[in-house]
């Protein structure tokens, strides 16, 4: 037998008893149970073909490769912790104006999350050389003086608080927390049960589900501790921007005290149950019914589905770019590995506790308490998770909000697009902070 050949036969016997272990993972769910064989089948026979190309080990060191590429991950704040109603400990990071960089880790990769899977950053960075470089610099260097200019007098300026995804961390916001570091003091949190914040107490002892209204009462939690005082703006991106708009709609007072500006990325206020994500029609109501019990049998099997998300890790890492970017092969290595390992920080229980509240989720009357003031809504036209055309019916509730629909883009927009994100985002800060200056004065 050849080297190729016994490359090959250990690429296949690799793959069958990952998709073996995809398959006893599901094997509670009933007719669940068959989808994931399919899958299983799909991410064998993919594995397979690609380990007789290429290597394990080759493969194995170009991600390490790409790990160590860019900084992206390592920006860090002054932590603290808000305790949330059911007493699950939510983790918040702040960077205060003036001061550019934190207090670096020891070993310079984040802490151990605290949801039981390492939120890994990068240990070092290849500096970027040249033109495009210098032209990044120059236009981050102008997007601060702008904002400089725009906060004027401190005491008026606001807060930027950042709210991440489904299955991220607040490490997702990188490149929007770079463009804003030192000029405007920003609020960046955790998720329960995601990055550095803790599971959430009443998922692990059944209790409570996860809902979407249990998540912003979880943001008026890092709210109230973070920003006791003074306006605010609101930054939110998919479930972010869903955790946003509940924080709306159980505290509208609230929001009409103190926020002044609201920004949201690639979300949705409801009908989620109808996002085809790419599939063929007829498979999207298949998807919608087999997918909350599929992901509850993997939950259930946590070790066994791990096993098997480390050996299909290259169909994994497909699947991730294929759903998160509108045109993953114009997407930088890096930024794309950065992207992988934020999704696959998350355990699959988690993933899977998360995922029924999506289709009950439905804030569009909450919407109307953010009328009143400065709104960006901002999405990529390639995104499969949240459409595009979700952002467009949030306008149609806030008719005066800025619409930026970006093409080519996926869902992971601020990734995809961090430049243009920035600048509208920057934008948005500004006439926000002529709102909190004109609300200041109206109250004198």
């Amino acid at each position: 037998m050849t080297e190729g050949q016994e490359a090959a036969a250990q690429a296949v016997e690799t793959a069958v008893e990952a998709a073996g272990n995809w398959a006893r993972a599901g094997r509670h769910a009933g007719v669940a149970g068959a989808a994931i064989g399919v899958v299983a089948a799909g991410a064998a026979a993919g594995v397979a073909i690609e380990r007789m190309t290429v290597g394990r080990g080759m493969r194995r060191r170009a991600r390490l490769a790409l790990d160590a590429a860019g900084p992206y991950g390592t920006l860090r704040g002054t932590p603290g912790a808000a305790i949330a109603e059911d007493g699950t400990e939510l983790y918040y990071e702040v960077d205060e104006p003036g001061v550019e960089s934190a207090r670096p880790e020891k070993d310079g990769h984040p802490g151990k999350a605290r949801n039981g899977k390492g939120a890994k950053a990068d240990r070092s960075a290849k500096p970027v050389r040249g033109k495009e470089a210098r032209a990044a610099q120059e236009a981050q260097s102008g997007l601060r003086k702008r904002l400089t200019a725009a906060l004027g007098r401190r005491s008026a300026a606001p807060t930027v608080v950042f709210s991440h995804g489904y299955c991220l961390s607040q490490d997702a916001w990188h490149f929007q927390r770079s463009a804003l570091r030192g000029t405007v003091r920003t609020v960046h949190w955790d998720q329960r049960s995601h990055g550095r914040s803790s599971r959430g107490h009443g998922q692990i002892d059944g209790t409570e589900p996860v809902t979407i209204d249990l998540l912003g009462r979880d943001l008026k939690a890092v709210l109230d501790a973070a920003v006791p005082e003074g306006p605010i703006v609101l930054v939110g991106h998919s479930m972010g921007g869903m955790t946003v708009m509940a924080l709306a709609d159980q505290f509208p007072e609230y929001v009409a005290e103190r926020v002044v500006g609201v920004a949201l990325i690639g979300t949705s206020a409801g009908r989620l149950s109808e996002v085809a994500f790419g599939l063929p029609s007829m498979g999207v109501k298949a998807f919608h019914w087999l997918a909350p019990g599929v992901l509850k049998a993997l939950g259930w099997q946590r070790e066994i589905v791990e096993r098997g998300r480390r050996a299909t890790a290259d169909l994994f890492a497909g699947l991730i770019k294929r759903y998160s970017f509108g045109t993953p092969e114009k997407v930088d290595p890096g930024i794309a590995r950065f992207g992988e390992r934020l999704i696959e920080a998350t355990p699959i229980d988690v993933v899977a506790e998360f995922f029924p509240a999506f289709a009950v989720h439905d804030k569009t009357e909450a919407l109307v308490a953010y009328d009143a003031v400065p709104a960006l809504v901002l999405a990529g036209e390639s995104d499969l998770i949240t459409p595009a055309d979700h952002s467009r019916a949030i306008v149609e509730v806030l008719p005066d909000a800025e619409l930026v629909c970006v093409p080519g883009a996926g869902h992971l927009v601020m990734l995809e697009r961090p430049e243009l994100v920035n600048e509208h985002l920057v934008s948005l800060v500004e006439r926000a902070s002529a709102t909190a200056r004109s609300s200041r004065h109206a109250r004198a």
